[in-house]
């Protein structure tokens, strides 16, 4: 009996440890659970920033919401008119994160980019509100800027950090 509650003890803790590194707020956590189709291979903040001066970002976000903050580097890809061929040249087997607020979009520009052939692609778990949530940097056209773009009021609750832009 002894040995069953601290096998379970280690599981929930597994469990705890593996869903923190994803996304920190429980409640956000669940609802990309809910919300996303897990069709795309996934990433974590906490993996893609040990070597994120190797990887292609592609912005799912439309260009309004580019302009007032995106990683460092990215590359605005929009979401409502993305085609492959507004694209820079890629390597199809560079590795490739796409983002978006929460993952929703970048999910489906993600799912693209696969069956166009790209081998090393992932979506961000939690996009950008995970990354400023977990207090990392974004730019804007004149550099390090505390401004994210919270799509709206519905979805802006997600975003705990930086500075709500909602226009």
């Amino acid at each position: 009996m002894k040995r069953k509650g601290i096998s379970v003890a280690g599981l929930l803790l597994f469990l705890t440890i593996a869903g923190y590194s994803q996304v920190k707020n429980g409640a956000f956590r669940l609802l990309l659970n809910t919300l996303l189709q897990h069709t795309a291979p996934e990433t974590t903040v906490a993996e893609i920033v040990r070597d994120s001066s190797k990887i292609v970002f592609l912005d799912a976000r439309e260009p309004r919401e580019f302009t007032i903050s995106h990683l460092h580097g990215a590359i605005p890809a929009g979401y409502q008119t993305f085609t492959l061929k507004d694209l820079p040249e890629l390597d199809k087997s560079r590795r490739i994160v796409v983002y978006c607020s929460v993952g929703y979009r970048s999910e489906k520009i993600a799912e693209k980019l696969i069956v166009a052939g790209f081998t090393n692609v992932s979506n961000l778990y939690g996009g950008i509100f995970e990354w400023v949530n977990q207090g990392l940097p974004v730019y804007n056209e004149h550099g390090p800027t505390q401004q994210v773009h919270a799509y709206d009021r519905t979805w802006g609750v997600w975003l705990e950090r930086g500075e709500k832009i909602y226009d």
